[in-house]
């Protein structure tokens, strides 16, 4: 499985990464023109990308596409706009809760087929494909769920609207992606 080339940014480029997709959130909720998109190093490159939301804490969004058809800012653009507005599951964020808003950004290596046996939990997230339903879950959701394999798996099946145990049915395609993984809180660290 191949790692994309974007584990290896600076310290530098993640938090320009994170710092565009704060201000892709805030322009979004705030109905302004996005943030310009810087136009050097890894925001030029393509790659999956999802931005995740958090307010004090608490889940909020996240939006992403798998297979980057567009440079990096432009996906982070639509990722964070979509994860501040259009996550079915949460009520679009308020401009009041702006000052609380916590940024992950994960991007993803290439998917490719895996079994079953070769998942490592925290390293790879999944997709799981049936005829037209598909379901995906990041690397850090099995670690933040304290999931073993077969929960991940499960749960990546749950998620495409599947039985549980529909992984293991040969009708069933698994795929593997790693992702390099920041944030707010992991930038901080960094600095300590």
């Amino acid at each position: 499985m191949q790692s994309p080339p974007e584990f290896l940014l600076s310290a530098e480029d993640r938090r320009a990464i994170l710092g565009y997709a704060r201000d892709s959130v805030h322009a979004a909720v705030l109905r302004t023109a996005p943030p310009v998109a810087p136009a050097q190093g890894a925001f030029r490159t393509s790659c999956g990308v999802f931005v995740t939301v958090h307010i004090q804490g608490k889940l909020r969004g996240c939006i992403g596409v798998v297979e980057a058809v567009e440079p990096l800012s432009a996906s982070i653009v639509h990722c964070a706009a979509g994860a501040a507005l259009r996550d079915p599951r949460f009520s679009p964020i308020r401009a009041e809760e702006l000052s609380g808003v916590e940024i992950e950004v994960s991007l993803l290596s290439p998917p490719a087929p895996i079994l079953a046996s070769q998942i490592e939990l925290g390293r790879h997230g999944l997709i799981v494909a049936k005829g037209h339903r598909r379901g995906l879950l990041l690397p850090q959701v099995a670690v933040q769920h304290r999931l073993s394999r077969e929960q991940f798996l499960a749960e990546t099946c749950r998620k495409a609207g599947l039985a549980g145990d529909a992984w293991e049915s040969d009708e069933v395609s698994i795929l593997g992606f790693e992702c390099a993984v920041f944030s707010d809180h992991s930038e901080l660290r960094r600095e300590d």
